[in-house]
C-alpha cells in the first residue's frame, strides 16, 4: 500500500518539528515531579535533596546582563541551595551546566525563545521574582550558569562555578 506523497511529506514534517512543539510559554515551570523525572547524573551533578542542603547562595540576576556574584567556588559532594532574584525589568534565566552545552543550548534558544523547560538545574524567573534550584554537584571541576534567553548570553550573562576536590 503505497501512501501519497503529500502524505509522506506531512509525516517527515511532524516528525522533525515535534521537538519544537515541546516548547511552550511555559519555560521553567517545574512540576513536583521534576526532581524524580530528572534525577539523573549529569556532568555537572545532579539534583540535590533539600533536606540535605549544607549552604544557601543567593544570585541576583540583573538588566545589565549580569549574575551577581558571576563566580562560585562550592566543594566537590556539597548539596547548594540557589536563590535566584531577578531584579531587572525582563524575564531571565539560571541554567547550570558546563560552557559547550550553555553553548549549543543558547544557540537552540534562538530558534525556539518560547522552549519549555522542567530541569531541576534551571529557573526562568519572572522579574522582580525568585526562584530556587538545589542541586549537588558531586563531580569536581569547571562548570558554569547562564541566562540563556536570546541575546542575554552573548551579552555576557555568565558565572563561573568551580567545585573543588573533597
Amino acid at each position: 500500500m503505497h501512501k501519497p506523497i503529500s502524505t509522506v511529506v506531512c509525516m517527515i514534517a511532524t516528525l522533525t518539528t515535534a521537538p519544537a512543539w515541546a516548547h511552550g510559554d511555559t519555560h521553567g515551570k517545574k512540576t513536583a515531579n521534576a526532581a524524580a523525572l530528572s534525577s539523573e547524573e549529569k556532568s555537572f551533578g545532579k539534583a540535590g535533596d533539600p533536606k540535605k542542603v549544607v549552604r544557601t547562595i543567593k544570585v541576583d540576576m540583573s538588566d545589565q546582563m549580569r549574575f551577581t556574584p558571576a563566580a562560585l567556588t562550592i566543594r566537590q559532594g556539597e548539596t547548594i541551595k540557589f536563590v535566584v532574584t531577578n531584579s531587572g525589568k525582563t524575564m531571565h534565566e539560571f541554567v547550570l551546566g558546563t560552557l559547550p552545552e550553555l553553548k549549543e543550548h543558547a544557540a537552540l534558544m534562538k530558534k525556539f525563545p518560547n522552549m519549555e523547560h522542567d530541569e531541576p538545574y534551571m529557573a526562568h524567573v519572572p522579574p522582580g521574582k525568585t526562584e530556587t534550584i538545589v542541586w549537588q554537584f558531586s563531580k569536581g571541576g569547571e562548570f558554569h550558569f547562564g541566562c540563556l534567553l536570546p541575546g542575554h548570553f552573548e551579552a555576557g550573562m555568565v558565572g563561573k562555578i568551580n567545585v573543588t576536590q573533597r
